[in-house]
């Protein structure tokens, strides 16, 4: 497509989602940008992009102006993305309510206690350690384990399935870097492969159960329902594997916080801060359905906006003292888990995860503490560590 824009939307500072010093923190270039170009056009990215929260959430929430489905500005979207997240309301709606209430009719306090012991007992056996990776110690059985048994299936064998993981989040990131999107496409046949495994095989109590028992309620075609479960199941994972690296490493780094956590009062809202100051998901696409401005930029039809939400998240405007963990923040609207409707349908769960790993720190006989340099995975959509090393010793 031929973009027609003023040279002067186009930023000055340079924005590489890549380059080392914005992977390690993002934050500080975030802050230009929203005091600087709040809307401008990213050529790598094809995208327009905002970073102010007022812009990101109207964005978002408009879905009549700014389409998920690109099927309704003339793009094919083959049949094998064609899920939850590529539906707009209201063909989107009754799909979206008949995942939103199985997942909500899950014994969530059964799941969340069962993943209190199986943190504590990780913690257990990596005490005499020196030093261990949180994110394949903790951080991935833990996910994996709590996402196959909302979803009530058979739990998939770890490293291949973090690795199917890891190249479906790399995949996100094609604009940037376009040899990625073959290693992607081979694991979402891999993926796509597991679940119609268990569309054949299952039938344990869960979220997938309940899913298949009342499908017809959905109204969509079959593959809707296979590949929204997909979807929902790498979601689920993914969300919580980088939330729960980003949590303690930003708890390692603020042990004052986690020390305040012990109040329980403050654990439910303490948690979705935590979120907003460093949660995984970075920005989110929508594409122009009409001719429109934000701010005074015009966005022709069929046009991407990127909503640059961990931007938002930041915005002093939304946020005062934006860049402090503000334990008790009330209200707290971040776009951690996105906004209107495609936002994070299991919202819920995410946040009852990340809570039970703040409670096992908590719990821990002695502090975790950093034993060495943190790595982050390189990916721009989803904010991530690889390598997170930790020790119980001292």
């Amino acid at each position: 497509m031929n973009i027609s824009r003023d040279a002067a939307a186009v930023s000055p500072l340079r924005y590489d989602p890549l380059d080392p010093d914005t992977l390690a923190s993002p934050y500080a270039l975030y802050t230009r940008l929203r005091e600087e170009t709040p809307v401008f056009w990213h050529e790598q990215l094809a995208s327009w992009v905002l970073t102010r929260y007022r812009d990101c959430r109207d964005v978002l929430r408009d879905h009549g102006l700014f389409a998920r489905d690109r099927r309704r500005v003339g793009e094919d979207v083959p049949e094998f993305r064609q899920s939850v997240q590529s539906l707009d309301p209201p063909d989107q709606t009754s799909l979206r309510g008949l995942f939103i209430n199985s997942l909500r009719a899950q014994d969530l306090d059964g799941i969340g206690r069962r993943a209190r012991r199986q943190v504590a007992d990780i913690f257990d056996r990596m005490s005499s350690r020196a030093e261990f990776n949180w994110m394949t110690e903790v951080a991935a059985p833990v996910s994996l384990s709590i996402t196959a048994e909302l979803l009530g299936v058979e739990e998939p064998e770890l490293e291949p399935y973090v690795q199917i993981s890891d190249a479906l989040a790399r995949r996100m990131d094609y604009g940037l870097l376009p040899g990625v999107v073959e290693t992607g496409d081979r694991a979402r046949k891999k993926f796509n492969a597991l679940v119609d495994s268990w569309f054949e095989t299952n039938d344990r109590p869960g979220t997938l159960h309940d899913v298949r028992k009342n499908a017809a309620k959905a109204r969509v075609p079959e593959h809707y329902i296979r590949n929204t479960t997909s979807v929902t199941f790498n979601a689920s994972f993914g969300t919580v594997y980088a939330t729960a690296g980003n949590v303690a490493l930003t708890l390692l780094q603020h042990p004052e916080a986690l020390s305040r956590l012990r109040d329980e009062r403050l654990l439910d809202t303490g948690v979705d801060e935590l979120i907003r100051f460093d949660g995984p998901a970075q920005g989110t696409s929508r594409v122009a359905t009409r001719r429109t401005t934000i701010r005074g930029t015009v966005i022709e039809p069929g046009q991407t906006v990127l909503t640059l939400m961990a931007a938002a998240n930041r915005d002093p405007e939304q946020f005062p003292r934006p860049d402090e963990l503000v334990l008790d923040r009330s209200p707290n609207p971040h776009l951690g888990f996105g906004w209107g409707p495609h936002a994070c349908l299991g919202t819920i769960f995410g946040q009852l995860a990340v809570k039970q790993l703040v409670i096992g720190l908590l719990d821990a006989g002695t502090p975790l503490r950093l034993a060495g340099t943190p790595e982050r995975r390189r990916t721009a959509t989803v904010r991530s560590l690889d390598n997170l090393p930790v020790t119980f010793r001292h």
